[in-house]
Order: C-alpha cells, then sequence, then structure tokens
C-alpha cells in the first residue's frame, strides 16, 4: 500500500497546485484524496501529551514489576 503525506502552505492570492511527485505517483486504480488544515490543533493529536497529561501522582510505581520488559 503506497502513502504519500505532502504539506503545503498557500499564500494569500496564491491556488492548490499538486506537486509533480504527487501527479507522477498516481497510475490507474482507485485513490482517496483527502485535503485538511495543517494547525496546531492537528499536530497536538500526534505527540504523547494526553497521556503525559493523564499521569497523576498516586499512579507512582505502578508499573515497576514490569521495569524488566
Amino acid at each position: 500500500m503506497k502513502h504519500l503525506c505532502y504539506e503545503i502552505e498557500l499564500k494569500p492570492g496564491e491556488k492548490l497546485t499538486l506537486p509533480p511527485g504527487l501527479a507522477e505517483s498516481v497510475g490507474p486504480g482507485r485513490w482517496l484524496i483527502t485535503v485538511e488544515p495543517a494547525d496546531d490543533a492537528n499536530r497536538a493529536i500526534r505527540n504523547h501529551a494526553a497521556f503525559l497529561n493523564g499521569y497523576a501522582p498516586e499512579d507512582e510505581g505502578l508499573y515497576d514489576a514490569d521495569a524488566g520488559r
């Protein structure tokens, strides 16, 4: 399965054009093209902050028995 991801930035007045590498890599078959904003809110989903923010002081030592893994 081929997965391509491009991040672009358009300035006021610019129009979207597909990068030549993307257009050349798409051939016969079915394709799904998704366009979504690449703002900071979307980037936050891809980090571990939610896990770390869910850690409470009473969890200290909870996984000590698994230290050898």
